[in-house]
C-alpha cells in the first residue's frame, strides 16, 4: 500500500472514530437530564425518594401518582434502566433533593441484560455504591427486592425466575450486613412460576394498582 493510501485510510479511521465518541459525548446515557427540569422545581425537602425503572416510573408518574404527592415522596424511575445508570444519576436524582430515606428498586434490567450480560456480583455492587452515597450524605437507604419475573416480553429467551430469586438473596444478606432494611415484595407477589401473576401485572412485569397496593402497604412499614 502506497504511502499516500496509508495515510489516507488513516485519516479516514480517526475521522470515524472522533465521530463516534462525539456521538457518545453528546447522548446522555444515563439520562441524567431526564428529571433535570423537575429536580429543579423541588422547594420541599422530600421524605423518600424512589430510585428505579420503569416500575418505579409508572408508579409515581402514571398509575398512582397520589402515593407520591399524598406522602411527599418523589418517584425518580426511568424505563429500561440497569444500576449502574441509577448510580450514575444518583446524585442529582437523590442525593442533591436531600430526602430523609430513598428506596431503591432495582436490578430487573440487568438481569435482562438491557446493556449486556452482567454478573449478579455487579449488581450488586452498583446497588452496594448507591447505599453508600446515600449513608455519607445522611440519608437512610431502604433495599427491596427485584419483583418477580418468569419472562421478558423484550428478551422471551430468558429465563429470569431463578436469577431474581438467587439475586434478591444477594440483595438481602448485603442488606443485613449493612444494616439496612429489606422489603421483600417478591415473596407477597410471587406465583407458583415465581413470576408476576396477571391479576397484578398484565405483562408479567409491570404492576397495575392492584400490585402497587401491595407494594405500597409493604413500604409505608419502612418509612417514618
Amino acid at each position: 500500500m502506497k504511502k499516500r493510501t496509508i495515510i489516507a485510510a488513516l485519516a479516514l479511521g480517526i475521522s470515524i472514530l472522533a465521530g463516534a465518541q462525539e456521538k457518545e459525548t453528546i447522548k446522555d446515557w444515563a439520562r441524567t437530564d431526564f428529571y433535570a427540569e423537575r429536580n429543579a422545581t423541588v422547594t420541599t425537602k422530600p421524605k423518600a425518594v424512589f430510585m428505579g425503572d420503569s416500575i418505579t416510573d409508572n408508579w409515581g408518574n402514571r398509575t398512582h401518582p397520589e402515593f407520591f404527592t399524598d406522602n411527599n415522596f418523589l418517584g425518580r424511575g426511568i424505563s429500561g434502566q440497569t444500576t449502574v445508570q441509577m448510580l450514575i444519576r444518583f446524585r442529582p436524582d437523590v442525593i442533591d433533593l436531600h430526602p430523609k430515606y430513598v428506596v431503591i428498586l432495582a436490578g430487573t434490567n440487568d438481569i435482562a441484560q438491557n446493556i449486556g450480560p452482567v454478573s449478579k456480583e455487579i449488581i450488586l455492587k452498583n446497588i452496594q455504591s448507591m447505599c453508600e452515597l446515600a449513608k455519607a450524605n445522611k440519608i437512610k437507604p431502604i433495599l427491596c427486592s427485584i419483583l418477580p419475573a418468569y419472562r421478558f416480553g423484550w428478551r422471551k429467551e430468558l429465563t429470569p425466575a431463578n436469577d431474581v430469586i438467587e439475586m434478591n438473596k444477594m440483595i438481602e444478606a448485603y442488606a443485613k450486613s449493612a444494616k439496612i432494611p429489606y422489603v421483600d415484595y417478591h415473596s407477597a407477589m410471587k406465583d407458583e412460576r415465581n413470576g408476576l401473576p396477571e391479576k397484578y401485572a398484565k405483562d408479567g412485569i409491570h404492576p397495575n394498582i392492584d400490585g402497587y397496593a401491595i407494594m405500597e402497604e409493604i413500604i409505608l412499614k419502612y418509612i417514618r
